[in-house]
């Protein structure tokens, strides 16, 4: 079973076997107490086919709730304590300002204000030679210091500590004899590398959740196990593995994001399945829309990201974390988004959403704003009577009327053209989004295949790829739900980065191999807690620079003792990697090798063998329905299909609506659809419409 809790729905999955999904529900998300809608949802699911709780025999599951619990500042009150003389390491920053010429500059939330940062002496070096002992006679006036702040969790990062946490553990040892309830977090074991803002930021948001998710996770394993649940719980991490709900409890920061990760595995297990080495992920929500460029089969990936930026769109206004993360841009885009017309008569949609309570106004449960699904809805793309699998009665009128009162009154538009008009700046705005996360990242939309889904991502899939020049569009089985599908295909897993510095001419190989094997150490320790039997496998990288500069290169090492004849190798791959990125390199330069990473997985089932199919034979529609068409702006009429009744090498041609329980699949007017051998549908423009 596979659990994802999103902002606006969760979503359950019931699978036998690797693949064979037998039941999937969608129920709305309980934000004051999530566990609830998640065991509604399992209860559901075992329902549907008449399975019993002992009979599942792995669960998984994703939450938004650190994430949330980030960026409404739902946390523990924290204090950081910090080498003497560092007190000052939130307040410096970045030395710069993320908007140089903004006068109202809003400076980000990092959590811990100046008051509430400590120090205490001792030093280690950047080598991690003690310079200076700790100073223990400073312990007993920082335990008074963190009562009289009233601090539930501290946030520990010492200088250096990545390359030696001694200081660290015996300043948690002496805090908890004086303070046994309090909660510490370690930098060494949050965010081992070098760059002390970031790594106070990252164990600072570690400490601030870690009270709440720990009383959440021991909440959710009991809840699970009361009802009969005998099988452990893994957890999904932002960075696309699973680990236990131990580990978890310890390092909450690496929960943030990990709801949509599952999606990002999903699609880059389906691009292994069709063979698709170019793909954009698409996952569209009730809250928010997700994008993720994956090559080769691998989401990429990054080492940092940021919380709650003060700018939505601006890099340097949040709360930077570092931890390893699937890399996606993310934007307040969802069927809940919120559509209002500000003093100039401009119309803008998000980012703030309904969510699950009150929600859209067509939901009638007390929502009165337009949102997107409204517009949806007003439009003709969902159909009230199928939605929800007829568990939710829409009222079409309602929306008509939200639409027309909050939208169409200041922009003199009727209902319909009000919804139109939305639609358009929500597509528009995912659009643009995707194409500046391929411009930063040196790639090209147009090539790729969007595979799409989330509760909305089909239904908006030919309207964004439009945008983004993307020709093809794979709509996956069980679309609605993707994420919690995406979890049962990840890995039991756990990355380990730490900070290491040598140069490349320097590098002593055995001291190399010799910390390569504890890092591996460290890791199997955590993998094999979740599971415990059967070969592992492990990836090997360096992140490498010119002498000098501000960020590395992430650069693939053989997964074995290195040898002298790798040297180059490193070298030649570095420089590879560089003259792709930058098109050319730096001769004569000293490469500096900063981090180094481990990651060790459990294998995971391979897809099954892709038939393709070419020929096809277009069907006509027992239904039709009128829709907003899309292209034109106009009224007109759209076949409507229903899913499971179309089979391998039925093609459908737009405009048409292809309904299934938790979703709906738009087929433009200048797409067709075409349904291949494993269920999957394939919308591909049409030649003449293509530019």
């Amino acid at each position: 079973m596979a659990i994802d809790i999103g902002g606006t729905f969760t979503d359950t999955v019931l699978v036998q076997g690797t693949s064979r999904i037998l039941a999937t529900n969608k129920t709305a998300t309980t934000p004051n107490q999530p566990a609830l809608g998640a065991l509604e949802g399992a209860r559901r699911v075992l329902a549907m086919v008449g399975r019993e709780w002992r009979q599942i025999t792995g669960m998984i599951h994703g939450t938004t709730l650190a994430t949330n619990a980030l960026i409404e500042r739902r946390g523990a009150r924290v204090a950081s304590i910090t080498t003497a003389g560092f007190r000052d390491i939130l307040e410096i920053a970045y030395e710069r300002r993320y908007s140089q010429y903004a006068i109202n500059l809003v400076k980000p939330d990092l959590l811990v204000p100046r008051t509430r940062a400590l120090t205490i002496g001792g030093r280690m070096d950047v080598q991690g030679q003690e310079r200076t002992p700790l100073d223990e006679s400073a312990v007993d006036g920082l335990a008074a210091d963190i009562q009289r702040l009233g601090c539930d969790a501290v946030a520990i990062c010492l200088m250096h500590a990545y390359a030696n946490p001694a200081h660290e553990l015996r300043l948690r040892e002496l805090l908890r004899e004086r303070m046994p309830g309090l909660v510490i977090s370690l930098s060494h074991e949050v965010s081992p590398e070098a760059r002390e803002f970031d790594r106070l930021c990252t164990t600072i948001a570690n400490a601030y959740i870690q009270p709440l998710m720990a009383t959440y996770l021991a909440d959710f394993a009991s809840g699970f196990a009361a009802e009969g649940l005998e099988c452990p719980i893994l957890m999904m991490t932002a960075g696309g593995g699973m680990t236990t709900v131990q580990t978890a409890a310890e390092l909450p920061v690496r929960l943030v994001e990990s709801g949509p990760a599952g999606g990002a595995i999903l699609a880059a297990r389906i691009a292994r399945e069709v063979g698709e080495t170019e793909v954009l992920s698409f996952d569209m929500g009730g809250t928010t829309a997700k994008l993720c460029l994956i090559d080769d089969y691998r989401p990429q990936t990054a080492r940092k990201f940021e919380i709650s930026r003060a700018e939505r769109f601006i890099k340097g206004s949040g709360m930077p974390v570092r931890i390893p993360v699937i890399e996606m841009i993310e934007i307040g885009a969802g069927g809940g988004s919120i559509a209002s017309v500000d003093r100039l008569n401009r119309l803008a949609v998000g980012p703030h959403s309904s969510g699950a309570d009150p929600g859209p106004a067509g939901f009638g449960k007390g929502g009165s704003k337009p949102t997107v699904t409204d517009a949806d809805i007003a439009q003709g793309l969902i159909d009230p009577t199928r939605f929800a699998e007829g568990r939710l009665q829409i009222d079409k009128n309602a929306s008509e009327t939200a639409l027309a009162h909050h939208v169409g009154q200041g922009l003199s538009l009727q209902a319909d053209q009000a919804a139109f008009a939305i639609s358009e700046i929500v597509d528009e705005n995912m659009a643009s989004a995707g194409r500046m996360h391929a411009v930063e990242s040196g790639k090209d939309l147009q090539a790729r295949l969007m595979i799409a889904f989330g509760g909305n991502g089909p239904l908006h899939a030919t309207r964004v790829a439009r945008r983004c020049q993307a020709e093809r569009i794979l709509i996956p089985r069980d679309p609605g739900v993707g994420s919690a599908v995406g979890f049962l295909f990840a890995p039991v897993s756990f990355e380990i980065i730490r900070s290491r510095y040598a140069t490349l001419d320097a590098l002593e190989l055995d001291q190399m191999n010799a910390f390569f094997h504890q890092l591996r150490d460290e890791a199997e320790r955590v993998v094999r807690a979740g599971a415990p039997d059967g070969p592992l496998d492990a990836r090997r990288v360096a992140f490498m620079r010119y002498h000098g500069q501000g960020h590395e290169i992430e650069v693939e090492l053989p997964d074995r003792n290195l040898t002298t004849p790798d040297l180059s190798d490193l070298r030649h791959d570095f420089e590879a990697e560089y003259r792709r990125q930058f098109n050319r390199t730096v001769p004569g330069m000293t490469i500096e090798i900063m981090n180094w990473g481990l990651t060790v997985s459990a294998p995971v089932m391979a897809p099954p063998k892709y038939v393709k199919k070419e020929e096809g034979r277009y069907i006509e529609p027992s239904e039709t329905t009128d829709i907003l068409c899309d292209v034109t702006g106009d009224w007109c009429k759209a076949g409507v299909f229903e899913r499971a009744a179309l089979t391998d090498g039925d093609l459908v041609k737009g405009p048409a609506l292809i309904i299934e329980p938790q979703t709906t699949t738009l087929v433009s007017a200048d797409y067709d659809a075409r349904i291949d051998s494993t269920g999957n549908i394939w919308l591909t423009k049409l030649a003449e419409a293509r530019t």
